[in-house]
């Protein structure tokens, strides 16, 4: 009896633990060019509080942030890309999908 009680608080906890993670797409001005500036963002928005992932794509001039909503903002997110020579207009965010633990053939 003991060990179910147990059970349950645990599994309870861990699921008040689950994060909601975000996903913000922006666009850069000035406008990414090559390798160099794809790099200098990744590099530099990996370490703002709550990024999980950044992902660039030149030819549609959008940075992809995955972020932790509860560790950093919109705004917070936007400064730091103006830390490294960047203004930002926000395309959207939005909530990140739930990742799947099926592998995909």
């Amino acid at each position: 009896m003991k060990q179910t009680i147990f059970i349950t608080l645990m599994t309870l906890l861990l699921g008040l633990g689950a994060k909601e993670l975000r996903v913000l797409v922006l666009t850069p001005t000035p406008q990414m060019h090559c390798e160099k500036c794809e790099n200098k963002i990744k590099k530099n928005m990996r370490f703002e509080d709550g990024v999980k992932k950044v992902e660039t794509n030149i030819e549609k001039q959008e940075v992809t942030i995955t972020y932790d909503p509860s560790k950093n903002t919109i705004e917070g997110l936007q400064a730091g890309m103006k830390k490294i020579g960047y203004d930002t207009k926000v395309i959207s965010d939005s909530k990140a999908p739930v990742n799947s633990k099926k592998k995909q053939k």
